[in-house]
């Protein structure tokens, strides 16, 4: 496990803070990112995000996206640059990842269209077209469970969730457990040992 790994869900990590640059090929754009100490992935795209952004295209059609736990911002920079009329909410409880996401918003030129908050600070009343995610998988699976139940009916009736999860870490059975909870959910890619999976709300 990288050493990052140990606190990047802490919502303030105890590592002493530097940034880190990384850039990354996303959709025929790159993208010039700051990344962080006690962030998830330090100066690198890590390999699951990787897989969902090659194996999927942007949401083009999508009006509002919410990245769930969003690290430095890449996935939801990622839509907000190829997809100019997508308005992007990021959400993770690491206040240092939402510092860094924010930064990078404003030095991509989209901060109109992207906002990285708190979980708290998203209305219980906001819907999404779609949500787009690396979880969380470390967390444990009953806290990951009850992160998707409370996010998930924030889509709107016909919103698709588009995940990547690692084989390994139990990408099969989330895929049953979604579909019994009422979302039913495709593998829709594979690759490098990750699963990406299509969760919708009917």
């Amino acid at each position: 496990m990288d050493d990052e790994q140990d606190h990047y869900f802490s919502a303030d990590p105890a590592s002493p803070f530097q940034r880190v640059p990384m850039r990354a090929d996303v959709w025929g754009h790159w993208l010039e990112l700051t990344t962080g100490s006690g962030v998830f992935a330090r100066g690198r795209l890590d390999i699951g995000t990787g897989v969902l952004l090659r194996e999927v295209g942007p949401p083009v059609t999508a009006g509002s996206v919410l990245d769930l736990g969003c690290g430095y911002g890449v996935i939801g920079l990622a839509v907000a640059v190829a997809c100019p009329d997508a308005v992007v909410t990021a959400v993770d409880v690491n206040e240092r990842a939402l510092l860094l996401a924010n930064e990078n918003a404003a030095a991509l030129g989209v901060a109109d269209r992207f906002q990285a908050v708190l979980p708290d600070a998203v209305d219980a009343d906001t819907s999404y077209d779609e949500i787009w995610s690396n979880p969380p998988i470390r967390v444990g699976k009953s806290a990951l469970h009850e992160l998707l139940l409370h996010w998930l009916p924030h889509l709107v009736p016909g919103g698709s969730a588009t995940m990547v999860v690692g084989k390994n870490l139990g990408a099969d059975s989330l895929t049953r457990w979604l579909t019994e909870q009422g979302y039913p959910t495709d593998r829709i890619a594979s690759a490098k040992g990750f699963r990406v999976l299509q969760a919708r709300r009917p």
